[in-house]
């Protein structure tokens, strides 16, 4: 399975409604245009499911949270969640009571993996690698929160999720799942352009009949191999992505 591209959290765009209301924030009650602000402005964070009230900026009215101003009657989003006090533009958002907050939709187009805890594309379903509660793991390149991330987030075939800008910077570089090693993507081209690189560069002849033992980084199989500089292919998967697992030793028949 390829790599598969999804909103792992729904983009709080509150601050594109900014000039209809702000936010009383409970912690510090301040007011602010959205969460964002208030975290780029505070020592804290702001918990948006503790907002109780919101000023319309319109007519200045402070109220319950709600999405129309009971003052003014000033749209305060097309789309309002009571849950999470998001305000936004309508993007067919739903809110997920497994996740806990709000995602991009529309809703029949995802389901809730029990088991990875998050909201994944309906052709994913039956599909893909479940790990347990993977959403709520940190993004192993940055370090920051994959769940609650204004960043689209991307599956690995192997299950583990990035940041979508973390996963493209990473190819820069590398292939490879930094948790678990295995092909980030779909590597068969490449796997055959090397048999020709391999088939075509004969190894010196101190070096033709050595062979040694590789773990496949794909499929998890060992297999004793003959060695070449170039790469050591599985022989179960076919694969490159391997790493020696004993030492190099030369075949007895050929001594």
């Amino acid at each position: 399975m390829g790599g598969v591209e999804l909103e792992i959290a729904l983009r709080d765009n509150s601050w594109s409604l900014a000039v209809k209301k702000s936010k009383k924030a409970p912690c510090c009650d301040k007011l602010y245009t959205c969460r964002l602000c208030h975290d780029n402005n505070e020592d804290h964070q702001l918990d948006r499911f503790k907002v109780k009230e919101v000023q319309c900026i319109s007519c200045e009215k402070m109220q319950h949270a709600q999405q129309t101003c009971e003052e003014c009657s000033t749209l305060f989003g097309e789309y309002y969640c009571n849950i999470c006090h998001l305000f936004d533009k309508d993007k067919k958002q739903y809110h997920c009571e497994n996740c806990g907050i709000c995602r991009i939709g529309p809703k029949e187009d995802f389901f809730h993996c029990l088991k990875c805890n998050l909201c994944l594309a309906m052709n994913l379903q039956g599909k893909h690698k479940c790990i347990e509660n993977v959403s709520r793991q940190n993004c192993p390149i940055c370090l920051e929160d994959i769940h609650t991330s204004r960043v689209v987030a991307h599956v690995l075939p192997c299950g583990h999720l990035l940041h979508r800008t973390c996963y493209e910077e990473m190819l820069k570089e590398g292939y490879r799942c930094p948790l678990c090693m295995h092909s980030a993507l779909d590597m068969t081209r490449y796997w055959r352009q090397l048999d020709d690189e391999v088939a075509q560069t004969p190894m010196p002849s101190e070096y033709q009949n050595m062979t040694v033992d590789i773990l496949c980084n794909d499929c998890n199989g060992r297999s004793t191999v003959q060695f070449h500089i170039l790469g050591m292919k599985c022989k179960i998967c076919e694969s490159y992505n391997t790493a020696q697992a004993g030492g190099r030793r030369v075949s007895l028949d050929q001594q």
